[in-house]
């Protein structure tokens, strides 16, 4: 974390006094420690059946790894960080202290899982695409409690649990620029990290087995819109 050790360097420091003066002694022991909220919400998942596999081909994108997409799990990752915290001034140093109040939420909007509409709900073809599209729905839920943990470990080695000091009217202003220039991309970048599990879901043996299930009602079906589109 590159940026981190600017970040570290820059701002939000202790004055290098060669020991605890009484303003050090009155940030660290009077007001509050540090704190790190973390949030994790899952907001649910829906099924949508009203697109064709065309339309979900297109929805997908030129990295789709297949000629057809059957289904699709679109999972949005929100990150929301408020900060805030009391602070205390040094009129002698001119510096003062601020107790970071750190909380930080992640979630996805509700999660929109695809099928497409040539494969009628209940049917074999559509119980073995859902199922396929679970796993992705599944890894996305799961993997949302393993960021969490990663970010506050990092927020812990961070912070510390003790005040951070700044030129005066300045510890707020450095605080929420580390956080919107480190802290966010960060977090984004941690949560991105499931795209490499999801595609390990969309492997070319997942593909094979899927064109070949349910005594090939896929292909057949698959055939048949194609057919019926031609001119």
């Amino acid at each position: 974390m590159k940026w981190l050790a600017l970040l570290l360097a820059a701002c939000c420091m202790a004055p290098a006094w060669a020991a605890r003066t009484p303003f050090q002694a009155r940030c660290e022991d009077s007001i509050s420690k540090t704190i790190s909220v973390l949030n994790v919400r899952q907001n649910g998942y829906s099924i949508d059946t009203s697109q064709s596999f065309r339309t979900l081909g297109q929805m997908h994108g030129p990295d789709a790894r297949h000629p057809y997409v059957l289904g699709l799990t679109r999972a949005e990752s929100r990150v929301a960080v408020n900060v805030d915290g009391p602070i205390l001034y040094d009129s002698l140093s001119g510096y003062e202290c601020v107790a970071p109040h750190i909380e930080v939420s992640l979630f996805y909007v509700p999660i929109i899982v695809y099928v497409g509409r040539e494969f009628a709900p209940g049917s074999c073809a559509y119980k073995e695409i859902l199922a396929h599209e679970m796993r992705h729905l599944n890894t996305y839920f799961d993997y949302l409690p393993k960021v969490e943990a990663v970010v506050r470990a990092a927020l812990s080695r961070r912070f510390e649990g003790k005040p951070l000091y700044a030129p005066a009217g300045q510890a707020k202003a450095l605080l929420a620029h580390e956080i919107d220039t480190g802290w966010i991309p960060y977090i984004k970048a941690e949560l991105a990290k499931v795209e490499t599990l999801q595609a390990a879901i969309d492997s070319p043996a997942e593909y094979e087995r899927l064109s070949k299930v349910c005594q090939g009602e896929v292909q057949l079906i698959l055939h048949s819109a194609t057919t019926k589109s031609r001119p």
